[in-house]
């Protein structure tokens, strides 16, 4: 018994310590949908880096995985904690001020946060976009993400091969 113990030991360790990764340091999640088109395709196959914000701030167009209540979805971070969003005539505005997008997304209707009854992001929440802005459950409909939500960052694209790489 002592023999086979000491045999698989080894094997046992390994299998722990990938749990533990997976579990709380990265994981592989799977796109589904055509929401993120097209920075994200359906089908990729992600990164989910789970310990990127314990020493990082979420940043607006962070791509992350928020946890609803029967599946995760991939967005776009738009809107930060405090701040007004517009969007008039397909661009974006904080606070009043026009911001550039660096990423190609559909046309976004012209909107802002009184559609969700507010004029301020609430403190620990952030409104998010699909990059499809034409076929996205996103924020306008699910109203603001709260933090404790937001499972992780999502930046690399790992399968399909020939879709490799940082994604932003």
């Amino acid at each position: 018994m002592k023999k086979i113990l000491k045999e698989i030991w080894p094997y046992i360790l390994v299998l722990f310590i990938v749990v533990l990764v997976k579990a709380y340091i990265v994981s592989p999640i799977r796109v589904n949908g055509p929401s993120m088109e097209k920075t994200l395709l359906d089908q990729d196959i992600m990164i989910l880096d789970k310990i990127h914000y314990r020493f990082r701030p979420i940043q607006r167009f962070d791509i992350v995985v928020i946890h609803l209540d029967t599946e995760d979805i991939i967005k776009r971070v738009i809107g930060l904690p405090g701040e007004e969003i517009e969007y008039k005539d397909n661009k974006l505005y904080v606070n009043g001020k026009y911001v550039k997008e660096k990423f190609s997304h559909a046309k976004t209707e012209d909107y802002d946060l009184s559609q969700l009854n507010h004029r301020k992001i609430p403190k620990n929440s952030y409104f998010v976009l699909g990059d499809n802005r034409t076929d996205s459950l996103d924020s306008r409909v699910l109203g603001f993400i709260q933090k404790e939500r937001i499972q992780g960052h999502a930046t690399y694209t790992i399968f399909p091969f020939n879709r490799w790489g940082k994604k932003k």
